[in-house]
């Protein structure tokens, strides 16, 4: 059996699933394919292992798809407050104040009601499920994956592996970092690991639902706190968080092996003193950590978003927003490309969506690896130069809410400080 449609979506995560309502509502037929079934919610469960920091760009994009009342009516909890500290000691440490090393952005001061939100990323996804479910010219093939891709001078054919057949004027490669699509088309990738590791815990705690999220630096790498909603009547007084530790694998392993018990005394004792008293943990998982970027966006009548043309260092949650400025770009290049009567495929198409998209996705890698190769170190120079950096961004509001605009989605570019500070990190002028 045979089905025709405008265009296929191969992985209907949260990226894939966002493209596929868009594309739906600006009147493309779109098949969104994807081995997995329907994503599940139940209000009573512990939260997803996996959660991401939506910004605001993020939060007016999945309004506009319909999504975002679907998201809130599950759960996701405001953010209001970021703040960011280097825990390394150094011999001054006991005689300047805590405050000389930490600088906290805050929503007030950007005249905003929240810097944006964290929400489980299942919870996402079925937000988007249910929008994409409301288009009619959106089908769902769920339970189905694809086993190779026939390109043609003027549509591809889709194979799946329940013998069925799918015809499309473009493919859409959605499918995440280890995306079989991108390995059919035969676009290579660029690939540097990093030298640690991350485990995420799901923990419950004593106290509110907390506005604020936050990062402190070791050598070793950062430990983060994400807040996430009221664990209820079950659990009075109690609330519910994602913590984020980096280290390296050998001590991730370590702590894998732990005890929950054992493990939520360990992050209560090498946590910031910020982190409030623990009572549960509800899961963990752990795993490498890896920037990768396709050495093109697109070939033929295929083409990559999100994690499939580019995965970042996750620090500070960015790389899903990346992905939906990837889906939010290509659905209006082919909007316009078919009011204009093009192919679709057409190479200029393709190649202006990776002209826009492939500078602002290296401007994050840049800024998360700045980020990264300045904090997770002990080398003085750098840790006096990460010191002062903080300082300064606390002495001038202005360039603190400079970065806070990128990161939420509101600017377009990094302030230059950081620009020239990446220009100078190893191997990326390769991405």
């Amino acid at each position: 059996m045979t089905q025709a449609f405008d265009i296929v979506i191969v992985g209907a995560g949260m990226v894939g699933a966002a493209l596929a309502t868009g594309l739906g509502r600006e009147g493309f037929s779109v098949a969104m394919v994807d081995r997995a079934p329907a994503p599940k919610f139940d209000s009573g469960s512990a939260p997803d292992i996996r959660v991401s920091a939506l910004s605001a760009g993020s939060e007016r994009y999945l309004q506009s798809l319909g999504a975002w009342d679907h998201i809130l009516n599950m759960r996701a909890t405001p953010y209001r407050r970021l703040a960011v500290w280097d825990e390394t000691r150094h011999p001054l440490s006991n005689l300047l104040p805590r405050t000389s090393n930490q600088v906290e952005f805050d929503a007030a001061e950007l005249n905003t009601s929240h810097l944006g939100h964290i929400v489980e990323n299942s919870v996402t996804q079925q937000g988007l499920w249910h929008a994409a479910e409301a288009e009619p010219l959106v089908t769902i093939l769920a339970g189905s994956g694809v086993t190779g891709i026939n390109q043609t001078g003027e549509q591809a054919r889709v194979a799946l592996d329940n013998g069925e057949e799918l015809t499309a004027t473009l493919v859409i490669g959605a499918d995440g970092a280890q995306s079989r699509v991108r390995d059919m088309a035969g676009i290579g990738v660029t690939r540097n690991q990093y030298g640690q590791q991350a485990m995420v815990i799901s923990v419950r705690y004593q106290g509110p639902v907390q506005d604020i999220t936050w990062q402190g630096f070791y050598p070793s790498g950062p430990r983060a706190f994400l807040p996430l909603y009221s664990a209820g009547s079950d659990y009075p007084g109690e609330s519910r968080a994602s913590l984020v530790w980096y280290d390296s694998p050998e001590e991730i392993a370590r702590l894998g092996s732990l005890s929950n018990e054992a493990l939520m005394a360990k992050a209560q004792q090498c946590f910031p003193t910020e982190l409030p008293q623990l009572t549960h943990i509800e899961g963990r998982a752990s795993f490498p950590i890896a920037r990768q970027h396709a050495k093109h966006y697109s070939a033929g009548r295929i083409v990559l978003v999100g994690d499939a043309a580019h995965t970042i260092n996750p620090l500070a949650g960015q790389g899903v927003n990346l992905g939906f400025q990837d889906a939010q770009c290509l659905q209006s290049i082919l909007k316009e490309a078919r009011r204009a009567g093009k192919d679709l495929a057409e190479a200029p198409v393709l190649a202006s969506y990776e002209k826009q998209r492939r500078p602002a996705n290296r401007r994050m890698m840049f800024a998360m690896d700045a980020f990264y190769h300045l904090f997770s170190n002990q080398i003085p120079p750098l840790h006096l130069l990460r010191n002062l950096g903080l300082g300064t961004a606390r002495a001038l509001p202005f360039a603190r809410n400079r970065v806070a605009r990128y990161a939420m989605g509101i600017d377009d570019e990094l302030p230059a400080v950081i620009r020239q500070l990446a220009a100078r990190l190893p191997g990326l002028n390769q991405l």
